[in-house]
């Protein structure tokens, strides 16, 4: 029987603050915790990804820059972590100056999907990942272009606050426009509400407003905000291996849930 190809998931909000980083390190986590095999793609320059996995910045030999760059593949990128079925592909600064780097190419939208495709051949004979999940930086440029011609869906995290869906509806016509032009495949697995919390009245007034607007693509898990949470990746740690009883910690878990049962109803499209 022939290896099953991963799904290949974004991580995107061109705001930062919103728990993109977080959302990418810890629903990695809570899949792998279920028994999925994931590669987690750390397509920000700030790589805090990276760090907040525990990949020290001077042991970043190849990382995602030399893999766009086609200096190495994502497999020689690829390492492990203290999570067990968690891989990470980590970034550096030099991805700063991938997109100037990028531009002349004619296949500068589309690098990282042609080595996600050459991943899969090379690890064909081997454990394969289920999941790879890429997390992009706070801004609508050229590796998050990269990151969605590669993809098969786009997860959302929004923060409960004032201007969210201001900043989420710019995002949506960002993710039309790949599909339009570059990948037709492409598609909104949901929306997570990140940062929530109930004493807050325009907390709860946002997220009333949001699944108003968009539905049945806002997940029904909501990521409260934590203090666990916050100080995971300073220990280098996701939450649910720094405090795995915490309410954040359950809240990925149950995330992770939802994101399966999603990806089945997609694939059985």
């Amino acid at each position: 029987m022939s290896a099953q190809r991963p799904r290949v998931l974004v991580v995107a909000n061109q705001k930062g603050g919103v728990g993109k980083t977080t959302t990418a390190i810890n629903l990695g986590t809570a899949l792998a915790a279920i028994g999925e095999h994931v590669l987690l793609v750390d397509l920000d320059p700030q790589g805090n990804a990276s760090t907040g996995l525990g990949v020290d910045r001077r042991e970043r030999y190849n990382s995602t820059y030399n893999v766009l760059l086609g200096e190495a593949s994502l497999k020689q990128a690829a390492r492990t972590t203290d999570v067990p079925r968690l891989d990470i592909a980590p970034s550096t600064l030099d991805l700063l100056g991938a997109e100037l780097e990028l531009a002349p190419r004619v296949d500068r939208t589309s690098r990282l999907k042609q080595e996600i495709a050459n991943l899969y051949e090379d690890l064909k004979d081997e454990v394969q990942y289920s999941y790879i999940l890429i997390d992009c930086p706070p801004s609508l440029n050229l590796l998050t272009v990269n990151a969605m011609v590669a993809a098969n869906a786009v997860l959302v995290p929004l923060q409960c606050e004032f201007f969210a869906l201001e900043g989420l509806s710019q995002l949506l016509k960002t993710v039309e426009q790949v599909r339009i032009n570059l990948n037709p495949a492409l598609v909104i697995q949901g929306i997570v509400l990140t940062m929530f919390d109930p004493r807050n009245n325009l907390a709860t007034q946002v997220v009333s407003d949001v699944r108003q607007f968009m539905g049945d693509k806002v997940y029904q898990t909501v990521i409260p905000r934590n203090v666990r949470v916050s100080e995971a990746p300073s220990y280098g740690k996701p939450v649910l291996l720094y405090d795995l009883k915490c309410a954040g910690s359950q809240a990925y878990l149950r995330l992770a849930s939802e994101v399966i049962q999603r990806e089945k109803k997609l694939k059985a499209a």
